[in-house]
């Protein structure tokens, strides 16, 4: 029987493939443009789109044989935050969800709102729109809201010792195009910044 690839060991590969891809020692030489635009593929070098298409083809191989063989896109993260720890699951950014990481996902939801509400009592609540660019105050019921017409949840901060930012993705559709918007209506997710009194978002 042949050796059937781990989540981490996929995940290993594509990192070892993208360095390779980046040092110029894969390249997709079929590719000498990225024709979408002529005014722009006149300033794009041809290697670099060479080896940017290089990784892309094979991280597709790669979801395809996530598919086939059924082998989940899930990674557990950890956060911890004023002291409280909590453990949820994502999809790894450079591979895709199957059918069964979206139950996963699902049903981690509501243990991150609870975490969200017991980390951000105090904080300042922004929604970004315009990909991040603009940002509206909000309010928890604001949040509660969003969080109701959305499937599943994901949380990161950022933090050093004057600043402390959490971010509450609250997303519907397949992880992988939910993120960017790239499968709208589809898929696609609204982003919460919970930020100390009187501070700006800053990511």
């Amino acid at each position: 029987m042949s050796h059937l690839y781990s989540t981490e060991e996929l995940i290993s590969i594509l990192a070892s493939e993208r360095r390779a891809c980046l040092n110029g020692q894969r390249l997709s030489l079929t590719v000498k443009t990225s024709g979408v635009n002529p005014l722009i593929d006149k300033y794009l070098k041809s290697e670099a789109v060479q080896k940017f298409t290089a990784y892309q083809d094979f991280k597709a191989a790669v979801h395809r044989y996530q598919r086939e063989h059924q082998v989940s896109g899930i990674v557990w993260n950890q956060v911890t935050v004023r002291g409280k720890t909590l453990s949820f699951p994502e999809v790894n950014d450079q591979l895709i969800a199957i059918p069964g990481d979206l139950d996963i996902l699902k049903s981690a939801k509501s243990s991150i709102l609870n975490f969200w509400d017991e980390v951000t009592v105090g904080m300042d609540l922004y929604l970004s729109f315009r990909s991040s660019k603009d940002y509206q105050k909000i309010t928890k019921d604001d949040v509660a809201k969003i969080a109701n017409r959305t499937e599943w949840a994901g949380l990161c901060k950022w933090e050093n010792p004057n600043f402390l930012e959490m971010v509450l993705q609250l997303s519907w559709g397949k992880p992988e195009e939910a993120s960017y918007r790239r499968g709208w209506p589809d898929a696609g997710s609204d982003y919460i910044h919970a930020v100390i009194q009187g501070c700006q978002p800053i990511c």
